[in-house]
């Protein structure tokens, strides 16, 4: 179990906040607001909020647009949230912005998926922790992003895993795993039995089990 206990019950109103940005990878979205969204079918209060520099349309990679909720100016009140990767990464690194809106939040609720953790050790949540992301370079890309986070955070300690949580700060590897990670924020929020619950609804849990028996799961509390 990832936490000795759950934080909520399962009818507890939790509001969990996906956070995206322009250039978003769109398998993001899907790993994290679409687990949330069939999560409900167990957790009937759960609801996410999608959260940008500025509420309204964003453009992810390869053209989807969507529609933030909600901008940094005027965020929800989440129990977490997760931070989604893609492409625009590296431009966030450098958003006052995105920085200062994830520096205000208490790092135990903090996630990300794939590249999203380079923005959380551009804001200082992964100094001094052991963190996760994307184990490959993609082409393009001069180096793989999980031997660039110590750029970012030169205290932190990069592995290859499928999930870490670091003193309650999740990072989870790459594109796909940000199914495997959303489905641990909801063992750190509602327990084990529930993210079971969850896996199997959306037909996942083999799958789970399979990354986690593969590239492991690093719990440093």
């Amino acid at each position: 179990m990832l936490e000795s206990a759950a934080r909520f019950a399962r009818d507890a109103d939790v509001t969990v906040g996906v956070v995206i940005y322009e250039g978003v990878e769109p398998i993001d979205i899907g790993g994290t607001a679409g687990v949330l969204s069939m999560a409900r079918r167990i957790l009937p209060n759960l609801s996410y909020r999608t959260i940008a520099e500025e509420a309204g349309e964003v453009t992810l990679a390869g053209g989807l647009v969507v529609v933030a909720d909600s901008g940094f100016d005027a965020p929800p009140e989440c129990d977490h949230i997760i931070v989604c990767g893609g492409p625009g990464w590296s431009h966030q690194t450098t958003r006052a912005a995105m920085l200062n809106y994830l520096k205000r939040q208490p790092a135990r609720r903090v996630a990300s998926v794939c590249t999203g953790a380079l923005i959380l050790a551009a804001a200082g949540l992964l100094s001094g922790h052991t963190a996760t992301t994307r184990r490959r370079a993609a082409p393009g890309e001069a180096a793989a992003p999980l031997e660039r986070v110590q750029g970012f955070a030169p205290t932190s300690t990069a592995v290859a895993a499928a999930i870490v949580i670091d003193r309650g700060v999740l990072t989870s590897g790459g594109v796909s795993l940000a199914i495997d990670g959303t489905l641990a924020v909801l063992e750190k929020m509602f327990g084990a039995s529930a993210r079971s619950e969850v896996a199997e609804l959306i037909e996942y849990d083999r799958a789970y089990a399979a990354n986690r028996d593969k590239l492991g799961h690093v719990i440093l509390g």
